[in-house]
């Protein structure tokens, strides 16, 4: 079919954390981005539960903490070697991680996290094997605090480790729920084969209840798809002939045929592993910024260190001088300060991917906090961008239905979109008639004989070639819909106007409240498109957005964003990733919508995987939600260190007050808690869009 003369837009189509290896584990260098965090958990896990299980008797043996507690250490044979044993072995076994971590630190010249715990496990048990062994002049004991500070980093790193690796997790965990076998279609009927053996270009039978094993478009059935595992959407979507599919999601009532179009790496699930792995790897400024703090945190706890030393050795009291300063050390661990930035980045990873948003560019996730104008680009994004239905305006002795009924049956045997648009909308209103002798006049319409009348559809052309003359009430809705820039398609029959058709690319009914909660949460919205400015103008005060850039070449679009840039606002952009590159690029924050199966924009900062407009929103709250728990963290993490050294040093002992050693080790892990139970909270934001109501009735949809 060719209705060429009533679409003017006919060719209009409309991007991490310090390694941890460095901070963490045996065999410091890069790992493995996917399997890396599970695999060192894993470790962290063995040596935490070891080390804790050899602590037992170290501690229960101190005298300090019998003490502390109040109750009589118990004697027998060899009783006084049991914590220096059980210290040296917990020292270096549960201890290695940190003392490989400072090492290679050092080797890099960035001081940092590793070294400041090594530094003070090292002195905690030079100490404390010195005086086991009468080798000094103090009767300092640490062991049972060398080995419970050795037991928390190590508690402190697997929970990191486990919650770094809880995103890819949870995407591996998607792809395991790919079928095993898939049904294979051949010239005999059905085969079953392992779904590692499927191939591009073959078809597979999708069963109700089953899910599909590669990505693919659907070549016969129509069946609702629970897509929730990519788009975050718990609603069913409808999938019909032509539509693409993505491997894992399931078919909820019916059968369909799918063709393979995708395999193995280049699936959508693949892709969005791929995204993941990209954002835990990415750096944000709030992880440098932790960085810096924990470098600056070494310089400071040594230097108090040393001077707590000093200090106290003037003063002549040695044994204090040493227990002072190994209790600044121990205070100044920045444990809690190492977790601030890493357990908010990887459980917000985990969540957005969870809910259908994916982070490729943490700086972008940051940035998007302060976006100060959304631009979206209309076709496809705003709109459904396929054409749809939107006026009937039938001739006297017609009714709506009747119309639509035999310009559907003229249409079904045309595969142009428009056709389909007019079958879909009069297939909504019952069954369509049969239709025989069906015709396509090229650059006119389509005619065909359905019932005893010749129908013919078509454009302007048609209308004209055909020396009819549409009624007055005809022309007036078809002049209405000329100006609002719809395109108009007349039905014929017997070679007499039976009445006209208003196609538009249909606004989508989320995009209204889109709108409407970016204005409310006070950011201006704008639209961008290659359509005349009729029609996105018309599209633009349906919406209610504040400004628009019409007829803008897809190679233009960026230098709008740089317009916008100019005037001194921050420049969110949002597009279908497929023309818009150059401007999603350019953009403060670029956000790929729709992408669910086309996960690898790569210019886009943030890749939305429901083409739904409202999850802007949901970006907007994460970044929101991100920044405050970070700066939540670092206060808390920094400032906790900085007021605590101090006190550890002694500034109060004038008053009577010196922090003991053992009260210093219960704070700082503490310190650790509150940050890990802060980032934790993070789970408790909702970032799916809320639901939306019907559209008016006598809204309209608009030009493609």
């Amino acid at each position: 079919m060719s209705h060429l003369d009533h679409d003017p837009h006919a060719g209009h189509t409309t991007h991490g954390q310090a390694p941890q290896g460095k901070a963490a584990h045996e065999g410091h260098g890069d790992h493995d981005k996917h399997a890396g965090h599970g695999a060192h958990g894993e470790v962290f896990r063995r040596k935490f539960r070891l080390s804790l299980l050899l602590s037992v008797p170290v501690v229960g043996l101190s005298p300090m903490f019998a003490h502390l507690v109040g109750y009589t250490v118990p004697t027998f044979p060899l009783s006084t070697w049991v914590a220096p044993v059980l210290g040296t072995v917990v020292f270096l076994y549960g201890g290695l991680p940190f003392l490989s971590g400072a090492k290679y630190e050092i080797s890099r010249r960035e001081p940092g996290m590793m070294l400041l715990i090594s530094t003070a496990i090292s002195v905690a048990f030079v100490a404390s094997l010195a005086a086991s062994l009468h080798l000094a002049s103090h009767r300092l004991d640490f062991w049972w605090e060398l080995v419970l500070l050795i037991d928390i980093m190590l508690l402190g790193h697997w929970l990191e480790m486990r919650a770094l690796g809880a995103a890819s997790g949870a995407l591996d965990a998607l792809a395991a729920l790919l079928p095993d076998e898939a049904e294979r279609v051949t010239d005999g009927g059905v085969e079953r084969v392992p779904t590692g053996d499927l191939r591009v270009g073959d078809l597979v039978l999708v069963r109700s209840g089953g899910r599909v094993p590669a990505d693919g478009v659907i070549s016969e059935g129509t069946a609702e798809f629970d897509e929730s595992m990519i788009t975050g959407e718990s609603r069913a979507v409808a999938r019909t002939p032509g539509d693409r599919v993505v491997a894992g999601t399931v078919a909820t009532d019916n059968s369909v045929r799918v063709k393979v179009d995708a395999i193995g790496e280049q699936t959508a699930l693949a892709g969005i592993r791929r995204l993941v792995a990209d954002a835990q790897a990415s750096r944000s400024r709030g992880q440098v910024l932790a960085d810096r703090a924990a470098a600056l945190l070494f310089y400071y706890a040594a230097g108090a260190a040393l001077l707590t030393l000093l200090v106290w050795s003037i003063l002549g009291n040695g044994g204090t001088a040493v227990e002072q300063a190994v209790t600044v050390l121990v205070i100044a661990c920045p444990h809690a300060l190492g977790l601030a930035i890493p357990l908010v980045v990887s459980i917000s990873t985990e969540l957005s991917a969870g809910q259908g948003i994916l982070i490729k560019d943490r700086k972008a996730l940051e940035r998007m906090r302060d976006v100060q104008v959304v631009l979206f680009d209309k076709t496809g994004t705003l709109t459904e961008g396929r054409p749809t239905v939107t006026g009937v305006a039938p001739a006297a002795g017609w009714t709506e239905d009747s119309l639509l009924a035999v310009a559907g049956a003229a249409e079904s045997d045309s595969e142009h979109p428009l056709a389909k648009a007019i079958v879909e909308a009069a297939s909504t209103r019952g069954a369509l008639p049969k239709a025989t002798d069906f015709q396509s006049i090229t650059g006119r319409g389509v005619t065909a004989l359905v019932g005893s009348a010749r129908i013919a559809v078509g454009g302007p052309t048609l209308l004209r070639e055909s020396g009819a003359v549409p009624p007055e009430e005809v022309l007036a809705h078809a002049d209405e819909w000329k100006r609002r820039g719809a395109a108009v398609l007349y039905v014929l029959a017997d070679g007499a106007v039976a009445g006209a058709v208003s196609m538009e690319d249909g606004i989508r009914p989320e995009s209204r409240q889109a709108v409407r909660d970016l204005h409310a949460a006070g950011i201006r919205v704008a639209m961008i498109t290659g359509d005349a400015r009729q029609v996105a103008e018309a599209v633009g005060a349906e919406l209610g957005v504040d400004e628009i850039f019409a007829e803008v070449l897809p190679e233009d679009k960026d230098a709008k964003v740089a317009e916008l840039q100019a005037r001194g606002l921050r420049v969110a952009m949002v597009g279908d990733g497929v023309n818009d590159a150059p401007a999603l690029a350019r953009a403060d924050v670029g956000i790929a919508i729709g992408a669910g199966t086309d996960v690898a924009v790569q210019s886009a900062g943030v890749v939305l995987a429901s083409d739904d407009p409202r999850s802007v929103l949901g970006v907007r709250t994460l970044s929101k939600g991100v920044y405050r728990k970070m700066q939540q963290n670092l206060i808390w993490a920094a400032g906790y260190n900085v007021a605590a050294v101090p006190l550890a040093a002694g500034v109060l002992a004038g008053v009577g007050f010196v922090l003991p050693m053992e009260i210093g080790a219960v704070l700082m892990s503490l310190s650790t808690i509150v940050v890990a139970l802060n980032a934790q909270l993070l789970r408790r934001l909702d970032l799916r869009p809320k639901s939306v109501a019907e559209p008016e009735k006598g809204t309209h949809a608009h030009s493609m």
